[in-house]
């Protein structure tokens, strides 16, 4: 594998030092830093050029590292140097930079000088100066103070339901810090696979790290079944303790910590199957929740994470706490005598009481807990951070009582959407998420400037149900987490999406050679076509009112009662607030059009996305009126509702010629049942 840290100039290239040299490009850092000031004229590096750093010992190495390369041509040397010369100091302040990752550069024509207050600072500087670079290693003159806003910049890839080599890994390690991102959050456990060693439970990885088949949603949708390491169409794979090792060595040469996950108190199904005895049920394969009520529980999670420990130096040990069903523990015996003893009103206290005992040993293991969201209910954990990713609800609430919160909510964040026209792209879990929706969080948006330090930083999710490649993780992933990236680190007043773009589009161009499968951000379908203009039709002028029974959904409204008929068609995903959501008893809206007007079209689109529970109507009744009381049909349109995979739309209309003054439409629910979502009643 190609160490990306060492590509973007020949290592054979020998040049004639022209310190005058033009640079016909502007730059293209990314991500773009606080303050650049350019010059005319170039630092151009020649064979023989110095490289002074003035730290020592691994920090040394990991700074020399980072200019790989340039090995041909530069000099390292142990004296400060004057011209000719790359002078990288580490100093006690430098003006205007408060983070240890923060930097200051002067390229001047006949020497650069990098100051920062931590080697971690060097590491990053040479990530600019690398950027900065042509093709014939001219490095322009200027002056750049940087530094980033967010402490963690984080990346999540999920390992459990499809498993990625130590070699991919350090792959992606590699790009992260090319993009000064310090955070690789590793998802080792859930239903699908445990995914690292533990010594003292070996089942663990002989057992509950091995499946068949091996696609997920065929074994998801299949039975489930976990299968013994070698035997026939045997599918998983875990990371022993000495790739763990590796790995965290290897990040921390790039400053990179690595997170690991341990899911409890659910998605713990393989777990479960292989230690039954730690679930209410002492069955495999039935349950999902660890038994709160079984100190068996806690001596397992416990010794589990003694090991996690000592593997992963990283400030946090992420423990999940996300979506537990908590299904047995109103019935199971053990769980409902600890409520008693605890003195413990609900499930949901229950699970706060494991998050918060959990803590208490990591605590004192020095660490902290970090957890999903739902670690907020029954009662948050006294020095846990929250990541939020069910909306921003959470990060905001978390911050509110004094905790820090790493802001990664769904609509932003989660990197197995569709990053083009579904049409044009694999199969993926979520809706349509461009790089350009991903580009315009602000994670501080909405939270008080007084409190607005306790949101730490940012993470792109990438989970991996419908990505079982190396290919299609790096398709996902890039140039998406670029955003990410740069929203973590650049001032939002510096931010713009069409320079962001241009700047992402060389930036994908360069991870494409040096063999990662970017997308090609440069030649993106875009938006439905049908979401780029307002439409004109005789119900823009009316009004609309929805039966009792039948009402939207607040969380999906698309800007209220009007939505359906303001002329404003939704995009590739229902949650471009262009979609209004039904749940309940389908739709059913009668428009007013003010006076009997001829009619010669009324229709709809509606989406499916089976994985969220979005379908299609089963039936659209289309009907009018000259008083809005006695109605008659004009059309009806059946559908045989299937379930499909991925993302679907279906126009239901008549076309005709009648009269009328009120419209009546009505979408019925197949057995299915679920959401259904349109966007606009086009009334012609």
């Amino acid at each position: 594998m190609k160490n990306l840290l060492s590509g973007l100039l020949s290592l054979l290239l020998i040049c004639a030092c022209a310190h005058n040299a033009k640079v016909e490009t502007p730059h293209s850092l990314l991500p773009v830093p606080q303050d650049i000031q350019t010059s005319d004229g170039a630092f151009t590096l020649c064979k023989g050029t110095k490289l002074y750093i003035n730290v020592a010992g691994e920090e040394k190495n990991a700074i020399t590292n980072a200019f790989a390369a340039w090995n041909g041509l530069l000099e390292p040397t142990a004296e400060e140097c004057g011209t000719d010369c790359i002078a990288m100091e580490v100093c006690g302040s430098v003006e205007n930079i408060s983070s240890p990752e923060g930097y200051s550069i002067d390229v001047t024509e006949e020497k650069i000088s990098v100051r920062a207050t931590s080697a971690a600072g060097l590491f990053y500087a040479a990530q600019t100066l690398l950027q900065l670079a042509d093709e014939k290693n001219n490095i322009p003159v200027c002056t750049i103070t940087d530094e980033p806003q967010f402490a963690y910049r984080g990346l999540m890839l999920d390992v459990s339901r499809h498993f990625f080599g130590k070699e991919f890994v350090k792959k992606q390690i590699d790009a992260m810090a090319h993009f000064k991102m310090n955070r690789l959050h590793l998802h080792l456990t859930d239903a699908a696979g445990w995914r690292i060693e533990i010594k003292k439970y070996p089942r663990l990885t002989e057992f509950a790290a091995w499946r068949s088949p091996a696609i997920w949603k065929d074994w998801w949708f299949g039975d489930r079944k976990y299968v013994e390491e070698g035997s026939e169409g045997a599918y998983g794979g875990y990371y022993t303790q000495e790739d763990i090792k590796e790995l965290v060595a290897y990040a921390a040469e790039r400053y990179i910590t690595i997170i690991p996950e341990i899911e409890m108190p659910a998605h713990s199904e393989e777990t479960l199957t292989a230690y039954p005895e730690l679930s209410c049920t002492h069955e495999p394969y039935k349950q999902a929740d660890f038994c709160v009520g079984n100190e068996k529980t806690f001596e397992f999670l416990e010794n589990v994470l003694t090991e996690v420990i000592e593997l992963f130096p990283s400030e946090y040990i992420h423990i999940g706490g996300d979506e537990a069903g908590k299904a047995s523990w109103p019935h199971c015996p053990l769980c409902q005598k600890r409520m008693k003893d605890e003195g413990l009103q609900n499930v949901d206290e229950l699970q706060s009481y494991l998050i918060q005992r959990v803590e208490k040993f990591v605590n004192s293991k020095g660490r902290q807990i970090i957890g999903w969201d739902e670690i907020l209910d029954g009662g948050l954990a006294p020095n846990a951070t929250v990541m939020s990713w069910r909306g921003t609800e959470g990060g905001i609430a978390a911050v509110e009582s004094g905790h820090k919160a790493i802001m990664t909510p769904g609509g932003y964040c989660y990197l197995d959407s569709y990053q083009d026209a579904p049409h044009t792209q694999p199969m993926a879990f979520g809706p349509y998420m461009p790089l350009e929706k991903v580009y315009s969080y602000n994670p501080r948006a909405e939270i008080d400037s007084a409190k607005a330090e306790l949101i730490y930083g940012i993470q792109g999710n990438l989970w991996v149900e419908y990505i079982p490649t190396e290919e299609l993780v790096e398709y996902m992933i890039y140039p998406r987490i670029l955003a990410i990236a740069e929203i973590g680190w650049s001032n939002p007043a510096n931010r713009d999406y069409a320079a962001f773009k241009e700047r992402a589009i060389k930036a994908t161009d360069y991870l494409r050679s040096k063999g990662y499968n970017a997308f090609d951000i440069a030649n993106e379908f875009g938006q439905r076509k049908e979401a780029q203009t307002p439409v004109e039709h005789l119900a823009t002028a009316g009004s609309i009112t929805y039966a009792e029974e039948a009402p939207y959904s607040d969380n999906y409204n698309a800007g209220g009662n009007n939505a359906l008929i303001d002329g404003i068609c939704g995009g590739w995903t229902y949650t471009d607030k262009k979609w209004q959501g039904f749940i309940k008893n389908g739709v059913d809206v009668t428009i007013d059009l003010g006076e009997e007007k001829g009619i010669n079209s009324v229709s709809a689109d509606f989406m499916q996305m089976c994985i969220p529970d979005v379908w299609l109507p089963a039936k659209v009744t289309i009907s009018l009126s000259d008083d809005g009381n006695t109605f008659r049909d004009i059309a009806q349109i059946e559908h045989t509702v299937v379930r499909d995979e991925g993302l679907s739309f279906k126009n239901y209309g008549w076309n005709g010629n009648e009269k009328g003054r009120y419209v009546r439409f009505r979408a019925e629910c197949g057995p299915q049942r679920g959401w259904l979502f349109t966007d606009e009643i086009i009334v012609k």
